[in-house]
Protein backbone atom coordinates (compact mmCIF):
# COMPACT_ATOMS: atom_id res chain seq x y z
CA UNK A 1 0.00 0.00 0.00
CA UNK A 2 1.20 3.48 -0.99
CA UNK A 3 2.21 6.17 1.84
CA UNK A 4 -0.35 8.74 0.26
CA UNK A 5 -3.38 6.07 0.46
CA UNK A 6 -2.37 5.72 4.35
CA UNK A 7 -3.46 8.17 7.12
CA UNK A 8 -1.79 10.84 8.87
CA UNK A 9 -1.39 8.76 12.45
CA UNK A 10 -0.77 5.05 10.12
CA UNK A 11 1.65 7.08 8.72
CA UNK A 12 3.76 7.97 11.89
CA UNK A 13 2.98 4.81 13.43
CA UNK A 14 4.72 2.49 10.76
CA UNK A 15 6.29 4.15 7.44
CA UNK A 16 10.50 4.02 7.74
CA UNK A 17 10.34 1.13 10.76
CA UNK A 18 12.90 -0.83 10.62
CA UNK A 19 11.19 -4.66 10.56
CA UNK A 20 12.71 -6.78 13.32
CA UNK A 21 13.27 -9.88 11.53
CA UNK A 22 15.77 -11.64 13.85
CA UNK A 23 13.38 -11.18 17.37
CA UNK A 24 10.07 -10.01 15.98
CA UNK A 25 10.30 -7.50 18.25
CA UNK A 26 7.13 -5.06 17.56
CA UNK A 27 9.75 -2.01 17.52
CA UNK A 28 12.62 -1.09 15.32
CA UNK A 29 16.09 -2.42 16.45
CA UNK A 30 18.51 0.07 16.85
CA UNK A 31 21.58 -0.07 15.40
CA UNK A 32 24.49 1.67 17.17
CA UNK A 33 27.57 0.51 15.08
CA UNK A 34 29.45 3.58 13.78
CA UNK A 35 31.49 1.37 11.40
CA UNK A 36 29.97 -0.74 8.80
CA UNK A 37 31.15 -3.08 5.51
CA UNK A 38 32.62 -1.75 2.43
CA UNK A 39 33.02 -4.49 0.51
CA UNK A 40 30.25 -6.65 -1.53
CA UNK A 41 28.13 -4.53 0.42
CA UNK A 42 24.85 -2.43 -1.85
CA UNK A 43 25.14 0.98 0.58
CA UNK A 44 28.64 1.62 2.15
CA UNK A 45 27.19 3.20 5.37
CA UNK A 46 29.01 5.60 7.75
CA UNK A 47 27.06 7.61 10.57
CA UNK A 48 28.08 11.13 8.75
CA UNK A 49 27.28 9.99 5.13
CA UNK A 50 23.52 10.08 6.79
CA UNK A 51 22.77 6.18 6.01
CA UNK A 52 22.77 4.04 8.66
CA UNK A 53 19.45 1.94 8.73
CA UNK A 54 18.53 4.14 11.52
CA UNK A 55 19.22 7.30 9.77
CA UNK A 56 17.40 6.02 6.68
CA UNK A 57 14.70 4.49 7.84
CA UNK A 58 13.58 7.62 9.92
CA UNK A 59 13.87 9.78 6.86
CA UNK A 60 11.50 8.12 4.52
CA UNK A 61 8.95 8.76 7.17
CA UNK A 62 9.68 12.42 7.72
CA UNK A 63 9.44 12.38 3.42
CA UNK A 64 6.05 10.67 3.54
CA UNK A 65 4.94 12.91 6.16
CA UNK A 66 6.06 15.63 4.17
CA UNK A 67 5.30 14.21 0.60
CA UNK A 68 8.34 14.60 -0.97
CA UNK A 69 10.44 12.46 -2.86
CA UNK A 70 13.22 12.29 0.18
CA UNK A 71 14.26 13.73 3.27
CA UNK A 72 17.20 14.02 5.92
CA UNK A 73 17.56 14.30 9.58
CA UNK A 74 20.37 16.52 11.06
CA UNK A 75 21.96 17.19 14.63
CA UNK A 76 20.02 20.46 15.27
CA UNK A 77 17.31 22.35 13.85
CA UNK A 78 20.05 25.31 12.90
CA UNK A 79 22.11 22.27 10.85
CA UNK A 80 19.48 21.53 9.37
CA UNK A 81 18.84 25.52 8.27
CA UNK A 82 22.62 26.13 7.76
CA UNK A 83 23.49 23.21 5.55
CA UNK A 84 20.17 23.70 3.50
CA UNK A 85 21.08 27.32 2.66
CA UNK A 86 24.70 26.90 2.53
CA UNK A 87 24.13 23.92 -0.55
CA UNK A 88 22.08 26.52 -2.70
CA UNK A 89 24.19 29.38 -2.02
CA UNK A 90 27.67 30.91 -3.32
CA UNK A 91 30.18 33.65 -2.86
CA UNK A 92 27.77 36.20 -5.25
CA UNK A 93 24.75 35.07 -4.86
CA UNK A 94 21.62 36.74 -3.31
CA UNK A 95 18.66 35.45 -0.68
CA UNK A 96 15.46 36.86 -0.10
CA UNK A 97 14.46 36.27 3.90
CA UNK A 98 11.26 37.43 5.56
CA UNK A 99 11.79 40.07 8.42
CA UNK A 100 10.17 37.93 11.11
CA UNK A 101 12.70 35.09 11.64
CA UNK A 102 13.23 32.65 14.48
CA UNK A 103 16.24 34.30 16.38
CA UNK A 104 19.01 31.74 15.21
CA UNK A 105 18.08 31.31 11.74
CA UNK A 106 18.42 35.79 11.54
CA UNK A 107 21.69 35.69 13.70
CA UNK A 108 23.36 32.98 11.34
CA UNK A 109 22.58 35.07 8.60
CA UNK A 110 23.55 38.24 10.06
CA UNK A 111 26.66 36.92 11.11
CA UNK A 112 28.16 34.17 9.31
CA UNK A 113 26.77 35.56 5.57
CA UNK A 114 29.41 37.94 4.95
CA UNK A 115 32.14 35.63 5.48
CA UNK A 116 30.49 33.60 2.67
CA UNK A 117 30.14 36.77 0.28
CA UNK A 118 26.43 35.94 0.54
CA UNK A 119 24.40 38.57 -0.03
CA UNK A 120 20.93 39.11 1.44
CA UNK A 121 17.79 41.03 1.92
CA UNK A 122 15.11 41.38 4.76
CA UNK A 123 11.63 41.92 3.24
CA UNK A 124 9.43 44.93 5.32
CA UNK A 125 6.39 43.01 5.76
CA UNK A 126 5.09 39.64 4.79
CA UNK A 127 3.31 40.95 1.88
CA UNK A 128 4.63 38.79 -1.41
CA UNK A 129 4.73 42.61 -2.71
CA UNK A 130 7.84 43.26 -0.69
CA UNK A 131 9.50 39.95 -1.27
CA UNK A 132 9.47 41.02 -4.93
CA UNK A 133 10.86 44.15 -4.53
CA UNK A 134 14.03 42.47 -3.17
CA UNK A 135 14.66 39.88 -5.83
CA UNK A 136 17.66 40.92 -7.92
CA UNK A 137 19.06 39.75 -11.19
CA UNK A 138 22.06 37.36 -8.22
CA UNK A 139 19.06 35.69 -6.35
CA UNK A 140 19.02 32.44 -5.73
CA UNK A 141 16.46 30.98 -2.65
CA UNK A 142 13.81 32.89 -1.07
CA UNK A 143 12.88 31.83 2.96
CA UNK A 144 9.94 32.07 5.23
CA UNK A 145 8.62 30.74 7.89
CA UNK A 146 5.02 30.22 8.70
CA UNK A 147 3.93 30.90 11.35
CA UNK A 148 6.46 32.73 12.37
CA UNK A 149 7.95 32.68 15.59
CA UNK A 150 7.35 34.10 17.73
CA UNK A 151 4.68 36.42 16.78
CA UNK A 152 2.53 34.08 14.76
CA UNK A 153 2.67 35.97 11.46
CA UNK A 154 1.36 34.12 8.33
CA UNK A 155 2.98 34.46 5.01
CA UNK A 156 1.21 33.40 1.88
CA UNK A 157 3.21 30.05 0.87
CA UNK A 158 1.00 30.11 -2.68
CA UNK A 159 2.33 33.40 -3.48
CA UNK A 160 5.49 32.58 -2.61
CA UNK A 161 5.99 30.03 -4.32
CA UNK A 162 4.28 31.77 -7.76
CA UNK A 163 6.51 34.50 -7.08
CA UNK A 164 9.85 31.96 -7.04
CA UNK A 165 9.03 29.86 -9.97
CA UNK A 166 8.77 33.14 -11.86
CA UNK A 167 12.16 34.30 -10.79
CA UNK A 168 13.68 30.56 -11.43
CA UNK A 169 14.67 30.76 -7.05
CA UNK A 170 14.61 28.00 -4.98
CA UNK A 171 12.12 28.38 -2.17
CA UNK A 172 12.70 27.22 1.58
CA UNK A 173 10.17 27.05 4.58
CA UNK A 174 10.63 26.57 7.97
CA UNK A 175 7.90 24.63 8.88
CA UNK A 176 8.73 24.01 13.01
CA UNK A 177 5.87 25.47 14.17
CA UNK A 178 3.24 24.10 12.43
CA UNK A 179 4.17 20.90 11.86
CA UNK A 180 3.42 18.00 9.24
CA UNK A 181 0.54 18.05 11.08
CA UNK A 182 -1.05 21.43 9.89
CA UNK A 183 0.54 22.31 6.80
CA UNK A 184 2.19 20.57 4.10
CA UNK A 185 4.40 23.30 1.88
CA UNK A 186 5.55 20.75 -0.05
CA UNK A 187 2.01 20.08 -1.68
CA UNK A 188 1.79 24.02 -2.68
CA UNK A 189 4.75 23.92 -4.67
CA UNK A 190 7.71 25.13 -2.07
CA UNK A 191 10.70 23.17 -2.96
CA UNK A 192 12.70 22.63 0.74
CA UNK A 193 10.79 21.96 4.01
CA UNK A 194 12.82 22.28 6.96
CA UNK A 195 12.12 21.32 10.64
CA UNK A 196 13.67 22.03 13.74
CA UNK A 197 12.68 17.90 14.74
CA UNK A 198 13.91 18.91 18.47
CA UNK A 199 10.39 20.11 18.73
CA UNK A 200 7.02 19.01 17.48
CA UNK A 201 8.31 16.18 16.02
CA UNK A 202 10.19 14.85 19.11
CA UNK A 203 7.82 16.20 21.50
CA UNK A 204 8.95 15.05 24.65
CA UNK A 205 11.91 18.38 25.37
CA UNK A 206 14.39 15.12 25.14
CA UNK A 207 16.35 15.27 21.77
CA UNK A 208 17.75 17.82 19.63
CA UNK A 209 17.35 17.15 16.42
CA UNK A 210 16.66 18.84 12.49
CA UNK A 211 14.73 17.90 9.51
CA UNK A 212 14.55 18.22 5.81
CA UNK A 213 12.52 17.03 3.27
CA UNK A 214 12.27 17.95 -0.82
CA UNK A 215 13.04 16.08 -4.20
CA UNK A 216 15.49 13.74 -4.44
CA UNK A 217 17.80 15.91 -6.25
CA UNK A 218 17.58 18.75 -3.80
CA UNK A 219 17.96 16.58 -0.78
CA UNK A 220 21.09 15.08 -3.00
CA UNK A 221 22.67 18.60 -3.30
CA UNK A 222 22.03 19.19 0.24
CA UNK A 223 23.74 15.83 1.18
CA UNK A 224 26.83 16.75 -0.22
CA UNK A 225 27.90 19.35 1.35
CA UNK A 226 25.98 17.81 4.70
CA UNK A 227 28.87 14.99 4.69
CA UNK A 228 31.58 17.36 4.50
CA UNK A 229 30.25 19.80 7.40
CA UNK A 230 29.18 16.69 9.01
CA UNK A 231 26.31 17.44 11.01
CA UNK A 232 24.67 13.95 11.24
CA UNK A 233 22.99 12.51 14.03
CA UNK A 234 23.48 9.63 16.62
CA UNK A 235 22.02 6.25 15.72
CA UNK A 236 20.51 6.30 19.55
CA UNK A 237 19.15 9.99 19.18
CA UNK A 238 17.07 8.75 15.17
CA UNK A 239 15.74 6.10 17.47
CA UNK A 240 14.05 8.14 20.17
CA UNK A 241 13.16 10.75 17.39
CA UNK A 242 11.37 7.63 15.46
CA UNK A 243 9.77 6.56 18.60
CA UNK A 244 8.18 10.01 19.22
CA UNK A 245 7.17 10.75 15.85
CA UNK A 246 4.60 7.29 16.21
CA UNK A 247 2.32 9.75 18.16
CA UNK A 248 2.68 13.24 16.32
CA UNK A 249 -0.66 13.33 15.14
CA UNK A 250 -2.37 12.50 18.57
CA UNK A 251 -0.13 14.94 19.94
CA UNK A 252 -0.25 17.50 17.54
CA UNK A 253 -4.22 17.40 17.45
CA UNK A 254 -4.17 17.18 21.08
CA UNK A 255 -2.31 20.81 21.53
CA UNK A 256 -4.36 22.59 18.44
CA UNK A 257 -7.40 21.88 20.26
CA UNK A 258 -5.83 23.12 23.90
CA UNK A 259 -3.99 26.14 22.48
CA UNK A 260 -7.57 27.63 20.52
CA UNK A 261 -9.29 27.36 23.86
CA UNK A 262 -6.19 29.12 25.63
CA UNK A 263 -5.88 31.79 23.19
CA UNK A 264 -9.71 32.72 23.36
CA UNK A 265 -9.15 32.01 27.23
CA UNK A 266 -6.69 35.21 26.94
CA UNK A 267 -8.18 37.14 24.48
CA UNK A 268 -11.00 37.57 26.73
CA UNK A 269 -8.95 37.91 30.14
CA UNK A 270 -8.52 41.87 31.27
CA UNK A 271 -5.02 41.84 32.34
CA UNK A 272 -3.86 40.58 28.10
CA UNK A 273 -3.39 43.46 26.26
CA UNK A 274 -2.75 41.06 23.26
CA UNK A 275 -3.07 38.05 21.79
CA UNK A 276 -1.16 36.34 19.07
CA UNK A 277 -2.44 33.49 17.76
CA UNK A 278 -3.90 32.86 13.87
CA UNK A 279 -6.94 30.66 14.89
CA UNK A 280 -8.39 33.64 16.58
CA UNK A 281 -10.49 35.53 14.04
CA UNK A 282 -8.80 38.78 15.32
CA UNK A 283 -5.81 37.66 13.93
CA UNK A 284 -4.79 39.95 10.87
CA UNK A 285 -3.82 37.17 9.15
CA UNK A 286 -6.46 34.39 10.25
CA UNK A 287 -8.09 33.95 6.55
CA UNK A 288 -4.85 33.35 5.25
CA UNK A 289 -3.99 30.73 7.91
CA UNK A 290 -7.15 28.59 7.54
CA UNK A 291 -6.88 28.77 3.75
CA UNK A 292 -3.46 26.88 4.50
CA UNK A 293 -3.32 25.39 7.80
CA UNK A 294 -5.57 22.07 8.53
CA UNK A 295 -4.93 23.13 12.19
CA UNK A 296 -3.75 26.32 13.78
CA UNK A 297 -1.04 24.63 15.98
CA UNK A 298 -0.06 24.74 19.52
CA UNK A 299 2.18 28.42 19.94
CA UNK A 300 0.45 31.44 21.14
CA UNK A 301 1.87 34.62 21.97
CA UNK A 302 0.28 37.36 24.11
CA UNK A 303 1.35 40.38 25.83
CA UNK A 304 0.07 41.03 29.80
CA UNK A 305 -0.89 45.17 30.64
CA UNK A 306 1.70 47.49 31.50
CA UNK A 307 0.24 47.19 35.37
CA UNK A 308 1.13 43.45 35.58
CA UNK A 309 4.73 42.52 36.17
CA UNK A 310 6.04 39.72 33.54
CA UNK A 311 8.62 38.85 35.90
CA UNK A 312 6.24 37.77 38.71
CA UNK A 313 4.04 36.60 36.64
CA UNK A 314 6.88 33.88 35.47
CA UNK A 315 8.03 33.02 39.17
CA UNK A 316 4.04 32.24 40.14
CA UNK A 317 3.79 29.75 37.41
CA UNK A 318 3.15 26.17 39.34
CA UNK A 319 1.98 23.48 36.68
CA UNK A 320 3.48 25.59 33.34
CA UNK A 321 6.77 25.69 32.97
CA UNK A 322 9.22 28.87 32.11
CA UNK A 323 11.35 26.42 30.17
CA UNK A 324 13.43 26.84 26.61
CA UNK A 325 12.42 25.34 23.62
CA UNK A 326 8.75 24.33 22.58
CA UNK A 327 6.52 21.83 21.24
CA UNK A 328 6.68 19.38 24.10
CA UNK A 329 3.86 17.28 25.87
CA UNK A 330 3.87 19.75 28.72
CA UNK A 331 3.18 23.16 28.63
CA UNK A 332 5.88 26.08 28.74
CA UNK A 333 6.26 29.47 28.59
CA UNK A 334 9.35 32.12 27.24
CA UNK A 335 10.44 35.19 27.10
CA UNK A 336 11.64 35.57 23.71
CA UNK A 337 13.71 38.85 24.33
CA UNK A 338 15.98 36.23 27.38
CA UNK A 339 15.95 33.24 25.41
CA UNK A 340 14.65 32.36 21.76
CA UNK A 341 15.61 36.31 19.94
CA UNK A 342 18.56 36.70 22.71
CA UNK A 343 21.04 36.73 20.24
CA UNK A 344 19.20 39.93 18.38
CA UNK A 345 19.73 43.77 19.41
CA UNK A 346 16.89 45.24 20.92
CA UNK A 347 16.76 47.51 18.25
CA UNK A 348 16.48 43.88 15.64
CA UNK A 349 13.57 42.62 17.98
CA UNK A 350 12.35 45.62 17.66
CA UNK A 351 11.80 46.01 13.95
CA UNK A 352 10.35 42.30 14.44
CA UNK A 353 7.50 43.86 16.78
CA UNK A 354 9.03 41.51 19.73
CA UNK A 355 8.41 43.61 22.84
CA UNK A 356 10.67 42.58 26.09
CA UNK A 357 7.14 41.99 28.04
CA UNK A 358 6.27 39.54 25.19
CA UNK A 359 5.34 36.12 26.15
CA UNK A 360 5.82 32.85 23.84
CA UNK A 361 3.45 29.71 25.21
CA UNK A 362 3.65 26.60 23.91
CA UNK A 363 0.95 24.63 24.71
CA UNK A 364 1.10 20.84 26.14
CA UNK A 365 -1.72 18.19 26.20
CA UNK A 366 -2.76 19.05 30.29
CA UNK A 367 -6.30 19.18 30.93
CA UNK A 368 -7.42 22.42 29.93
CA UNK A 369 -9.05 23.51 32.85
CA UNK A 370 -5.65 22.80 34.88
CA UNK A 371 -3.56 25.24 32.73
CA UNK A 372 -6.34 27.82 32.77
CA UNK A 373 -6.19 27.68 36.96
CA UNK A 374 -2.68 27.81 36.65
CA UNK A 375 -2.45 31.19 34.32
CA UNK A 376 -5.39 32.92 36.13
CA UNK A 377 -3.75 32.27 40.01
CA UNK A 378 -0.42 33.40 38.50
CA UNK A 379 -1.56 36.47 36.54
CA UNK A 380 -3.81 37.56 39.79
CA UNK A 381 -0.08 37.74 42.03
CA UNK A 382 1.24 39.76 38.35
CA UNK A 383 -1.02 42.63 39.73
CA UNK A 384 1.13 45.30 40.38
CA UNK A 385 -0.01 47.29 43.47
CA UNK A 386 -1.97 44.79 45.01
Amino acid sequence: MKNKKLGLNTVCTHTGEIKDTQFKGAISPIYLSSSYAFDDVDVKRYPRYFNTPNQQALSKKIAALEHTEAAMIFGSGMAAISTSLLAFLKKGDHIVLQNALYGGTMNFVLEEFDKYGIEYSFTKSLDSKDFKKEIRNNTKVIYIETPSNPLLKITDIRKIVKLAKKHNLVSMIDNTFASSVNQLPATMGIDIVIHSATKYFGGHSDILAGAVAASADHIDRIFQLGKNLGGSLSDFTVWMLERSMKTLGIRVVAQNKNAMKLANFLEKDKAVARVYYPGLKSHEDYELAKSQMSGFGGMLSFELKSDYDVEIFFKSLKLIKPSMSLAGVESTILSPAKASHALLTPEERQKQGIADGLIRFSVGIEDRKDIIADLKQAIKKAKKGK
